[in-house]
C-alpha cells in the first residue's frame, strides 16, 4: 500500500489523511485565529511535491515488479483533486479529469507511477476526499475557532466538499486488500456527496453546539494563500463513490452529522 491519503480540504494509512504537502480543501476557517502564513506554491515547492510523491511511488512499483513473489494487492491513495472543481458537474470513478491544473496533473502522474505491468498483482487506487477524524487533519485545525463560535464557510460556501470519515477510509483500504474482486479506481468519499462547504461548517457548529456563520471572504483567501491555492479552498467537486458501493463496501459513517458527532464526542 502506498500514499498518505489525501479536499483534504483536503491527510489518508498508514495514516488516513491527504499528503502533508498536498493540501485538501478546508471547510471552515477563522480569520482571527489563523496565525501562520501558508507556504507559497512556487516552482521549487511544486517540484518538492512532485518528487515526494512520484519518486517514492516509482521506487516501490519497480520493487514490486522485480520481486520473485510480488504482493497480491497494491493500493495507492491519491485524491479527488483529479476531478475539476464545478458547482454543477457530478463525478464518479469513470469521469474524466487529471489534466487541468497542477494538482490534477499531479494525481495523474502519481497514479501512472504506481501502475504495474501484467496482472500478477491486483491494483487499486483510492481517490480520497477530505479525511475527517480525531487528533489532527482538517478537523484538528478547525476545532478551536469553531468551539469559540468563530468558524464559518469559506468564500460563498456553495462549493462542494467531498469528505470521508477516517474509519471509512481505513475500511475501504481493508476492503480493497481483502476482497479479491476489487480493482481499479475507487472514490474514497462518503455517499453524502452533495455536502457544500457552508453545510459542512453548519454541521460542525451544530455538533459542537456553537454558531458557525462567520465567513472568510474570497478576497482574503486569495490575498493570504495566493491564486493557485485559493482555488483549492474556494472551489470543490461533487464526487460520488459509485464503484466503491458497487464492490460491496458498507459505510460506517455515510452521513455527515453522525460522522461529526463521533469525532467531536
Amino acid at each position: 500500500m502506498n500514499g498518505e491519503a489525501g479536499p483534504g480540504p483536503l491527510s489518508p494509512p498508514h495514516s488516513p489523511s491527504p499528503p502533508s504537502l498536498l493540501p485538501t480543501r478546508p471547510v471552515g476557517f477563522s480569520p482571527h485565529l489563523q496565525l501562520r502564513m501558508p507556504k507559497r506554491w512556487n516552482e521549487a515547492f511544486q517540484k518538492e511535491v512532485l518528487s515526494s510523491r512520484l519518486e517514492t511511488t516509482d521506487l516501490l512499483a519497480r520493487a514490486i515488479t522485480k520481486a520473485p513473489q510480488p504482493p497480491q494487492a497494491w493500493i495507492l491513495v491519491t485524491g479527488v483533486a483529479y476531478y475539476q472543481p464545478s458547482l454543477t458537474a457530478e463525478y464518479d470513478e469513470d469521469s474524466p479529469g487529471g489534466d487541468f491544473d497542477f494538482f490534477s496533473n499531479l494525481v495523474t502522474k502519481w497514479e501512472a507511477a504506481a501502475r504495474l505491468p501484467g496482472d500478477s498483482t491486483r491494483q487499486v487506487v483510492v481517490r480520497s476526499g477530505v479525511v475527517l477524524g480525531r487528533g489532527g487533519g482538517a478537523i484538528g485545525h478547525m476545532l478551536l475557532p469553531f468551539r469559540l463560535g468563530l468558524g464559518g464557510p469559506i468564500g460563498s460556501g456553495q462549493q462542494f466538499f467531498p469528505w470521508i470519515h477516517i474509519g471509512d477510509l481505513a475500511g475501504i483500504l481493508a476492503h480493497a486488500l481483502e476482497a479479491s474482486h476489487v480493482q481499479g479506481v475507487l472514490n474514497g468519499v462518503a455517499p453524502a456527496s452533495t455536502t457544500t462547504n457552508a453545510e459542512f461548517a453548519q454541521a460542525l457548529g451544530t455538533a459542537l453546539g456553537r454558531p458557525a456563520f462567520i465567513p472568510l471572504p474570497s478576497a482574503v483567501v486569495q490575498a493570504v494563500f495566493g491564486q493557485e491555492r485559493a482555488i483549492m479552498l474556494l472551489e470543490g467537486q461533487k464526487v460520488i463513490p459509485r464503484r466503491t458501493l458497487a464492490t460491496g463496501y458498507q459505510y460506517s459513517f455515510p452521513e455527515l452529522g453522525a460522522a461529526l458527532k463521533e469525532i467531536v464526542a
